[in-house]
């Protein structure tokens, strides 16, 4: 008998449970980090992997206030046990997506993006009619 055979059988894909789903406006988003940090070290991330992690959230959490009407969701899912995601989702409507610099702006702000995708392993933007998602992907 293989492992294969022992294996039990394949019920398709696995459906990953949020481990957070909150919205956040200018008003609360500051209070969201504590729970943002406590959610992914408890999927595992740890160390400077979390702290950036959580820095990446932060900012870009930050833009959607400012630039997506000032309010938006955070939604944190595992993917299987090797990564962690999260979508910063804002609530502006639509817009073009915004360029994400190679090299750090040098004026004042502008940071935001470009920092999300240098902490990261990942970094994506979609445009809908409701707003901009952003998505970071963090491997565990």
């Amino acid at each position: 008998m293989t492992d294969q055979d022992r294996s039990p059988p394949s019920r398709g894909p696995v459906r990953q449970t949020a481990l957070l789903s909150a919205s956040f406006t200018r008003d609360n988003f500051g209070a969201l980090r504590h729970v943002i940090a406590a959610q992914a070290a408890a999927a595992g991330l740890s160390g400077d992997r979390l702290e950036d992690f959580v820095l990446a959230v932060n900012e870009l959490i930050i833009n959607a206030v400012r630039h997506g009407g000032g309010r938006g969701s955070v939604l944190i899912r595992p993917r299987g046990h090797v990564a962690l995601t999260c979508e910063i989702r804002d609530y502006g409507g639509p817009s073009q997506l915004p360029r994400i610099p190679d090299n750090p702006p040098t004026g004042v702000g502008g940071r935001g993006l470009w920092l999300a995708r240098r902490v990261t392993d990942a970094l994506t933007l979609q445009s809908t009619n409701r707003g901009l998602t952003a998505t970071v992907t963090m491997a565990l």
